[in-house]
């Protein structure tokens, strides 16, 4: 730790640090570390200007990232654990060895492959076009076919006005 150059008497302590970076490592962000030790969030970030404070909590912070990132990951493609059941049988207490198996979520696949191939797999894709080239667009509504620059045609519904009929 970095001596205190003046003012108050820092509080970070080696004790106070490895209580940090436990907390760091469980996944709790900068303020949530602060609230646990009663500390403004800004003490945190002057403690991180000490090369060796901040290297220490960003490895800490990135074993959590590792661990929810392989979770995550195990989710999307699917997964499995032994898992031991207990089960009754005559009054007698049986245990067995099962493996449970956890399908594929598409949900955690999506926002996978959202995050690790964002070109390929974001909402909105953008096509760029050049070269001049005049492209017509046909829509077909029912049996009904138009050119992208008519207007749709009102159909019929047999309620018009009687004047209206009157004109045709």
């Amino acid at each position: 730790m970095e001596k205190n150059k003046g003012g108050r008497p820092t509080k970070l302590n080696p004790r106070l640090a490895l209580k940090i970076f436990a907390l760091a490592r469980k996944g709790l962000t900068d303020k949530e570390i602060a609230e646990v030790f009663d500390l403004d969030e800004q003490t945190i970030t002057n403690w991180k200007k000490s090369p060796q404070f901040f290297g220490s909590i960003k490895k800490a912070k990135r074993g959590a990232d590792v661990l929810v990132e392989r979770s995550l990951f195990e989710r999307a493609i699917g997964y499995s654990h032994p898992e031991e059941k207990i089960m009754q049988y005559e009054g007698q207490v049986i245990t067995h060895e099962t493996t449970r198996q956890y399908p594929p979520d598409t949900v955690a696949a999506i926002f996978w492959l959202k995050n690790r191939k964002p070109r390929e797999w974001r909402d909105k894709q953008e096509i760029e076009h050049s070269g001049g080239q005049k492209f017509e667009v046909e829509f077909i509504e029912g049996n009904h076919a138009r050119k992208s620059d008519e207007r749709p045609k009102e159909e019929s519904s047999g309620m018009e006005p009687a004047g209206d009929k009157a004109s045709s």
